[in-house]
């Protein structure tokens, strides 16, 4: 098992890491949309959905994998009202790539954040 650490995505904020590679799998905890830099948090869902994607594939690379190695995800949105704008952003983002995904509706994020994105990736 190996821990997952970049200074391209936000440091965990809690006891945990932001992806372990364990059996040829990288799971990467839950990201939210922000700014590891910066620690901004976008008002838009469309800029929100932006920077959790970034957030993933610096965690990917950084971990020997990509996007396109994507098996599963998870997204937390905090209002089902938003899905059409986070599917459109999520479809562009992948491309003609689709991983089983689950969508979870949720009443609110930490740091009044509009979604949260998990995934499992094999390594490249």
């Amino acid at each position: 098992m190996k821990l997952i650490f970049t200074k391209k995505a936000p440091s965990p904020a809690g006891h945990y890491s932001q992806a372990i590679v364990s059996g040829g799998l990288v799971f990467v905890s839950g990201q939210l949309p922000i700014h590891p830099q910066s620690g901004e948090i976008k008002a838009t869902i469309e800029g929100q959905v932006h920077q959790v994607m970034n957030n993933l594939e610096n965690i990917l690379s950084t971990s020997g994998s990509s996007m396109d190695k994507v098996v599963k995800a998870t997204l937390y949105i905090s209002d089902i009202s938003l899905w059409g704008k986070v599917d459109e952003i999520y479809a562009e983002r992948f491309g003609s790539h689709k991983p089983a995904r689950a969508v979870v509706p949720t009443r609110e994020l930490h740091f009044g954040c509009l979604i949260e994105v998990e995934v499992v990736a094999e390594l490249v």
